[in-house]
């Protein structure tokens, strides 16, 4: 088997779909790459945003469900999604957040690197990290960000925990290796060193459960190359003594499901087939594409889906 590359995507939950859009078109530069249905609820939207193609290690995806209760971060998550920008670009989004009325915190420095805290517009905690080596990898250039400040993909996520020691073993399974320890935060990274490739546990058993709803994360997802390293990397779980799913067929990557012993859901995704699947690479995002077993439902999960327009990005 190769080693887990970082991550693949990260899943959260999000209330209004058009404002979902909005924010991460229009603000934050990302391309939306696949405008899909909730394979297990057809009746909502499943977006994703990422780069030009949609690389893993680049996407971030939500479930937009108008009218559902906000979440409550705490332990049992990922309570924050960080983004790899280049370096020197922080005080540029400083001003593009406030010029956008983006909540955020004030700049501060985490295992040498600089981070800005900030928060989407239903409260999901983001982060934008001055990462080396960022500014070599792939964005989308027709965004609405300059190239020398675009987004490159993750820089990993924060996992908030009561107690963190079993979820490290289980990352150290996994090929995750210890990398610092700031306080009560623990990081842990991929030996490759890829997009996402840092892991930052957070040990607060002082902290009330998280409830997983609108402003949440609801699971993440590593990178597999392909269905059978997956498939290795599920004996190895199981191995563990956790309960992991069969293999499930998500389109564009092929899943499996386990929760950490903190309670975080984690997913192992695979590299293919990818998002040029059903769309060529500069129409991504452009319809609603659903897999062929919920084809014969088209008209009906249209009528039950809202309209949501993609802005056409401009640079400001």
């Amino acid at each position: 088997m190769e080693p887990i590359k970082g991550l693949h995507h990260v899943t959260a939950l999000a209330g209004e779909p058009q404002a979902n859009v909005d924010f991460y078109v229009s603000v934050l530069g990302l391309n939306l790459v696949k405008r899909t249905v909730n394979f297990d609820d057809p009746g909502t939207y499943h977006l994703y945003y990422g780069d030009d193609v949609g690389h893993p290690g680049t996407i971030l995806t939500f479930f937009p469900w108008p009218g559902a209760p906000q979440g409550r971060r705490g332990t049992g998550q990922a309570t924050a999604t960080a983004f790899a920008v280049p370096q020197g670009s922080l005080d540029w989004w400083t001003d593009r957040l406030a010029r956008h009325s983006i909540d955020f915190d004030s700049v501060e420095e985490r295992f040498g690197e600089r981070v800005l805290p900030f928060y989407d517009p239903e409260g999901l905690r983001l982060e934008l990290v001055e990462q080396e080596g960022a500014k070599d990898w792939t964005y989308w250039h027709e965004g609405t960000v300059p190239s020398g400040r675009a987004i490159r993909g993750f820089h990993g996520v924060t996992l908030t925990v009561a107690g963190f020691e079993r979820t490290a073993e289980l990352l150290a399974t996994m090929g995750f290796q210890a990398g610092g320890k700031e306080g009560n935060r623990f990081r842990y990274v991929s030996g490759l060193r890829e997009r996402g490739a840092a892991i930052d546990l957070v040990c607060a058993p002082e902290m009330q459960r998280g409830l997983v709803a609108v402003g949440t994360v609801h699971h993440i997802a590593f990178r597999s190359v392909s269905d059978e390293d997956q498939l290795g990397w599920r004996r190895r779980i199981a191995k563990t003594g956790l309960d992991v799913t069969p293999v499930v067929d998500r389109q564009y990557f092929h899943s499996i499901y386990f929760r950490d012993p903190g309670g975080v859901l984690f997913e192992i995704a695979t590299d293919p087939p990818g998002f040029t699947l059903d769309e060529e690479a500069g129409r991504l995002g452009s319809t609603l594409k659903l897999p062929p077993w919920l084809e014969p439902l088209r008209r009906r999960i249209e009528d039950m889906l809202p309209s949501i327009r993609v802005p056409q990005p401009t640079r400001t």
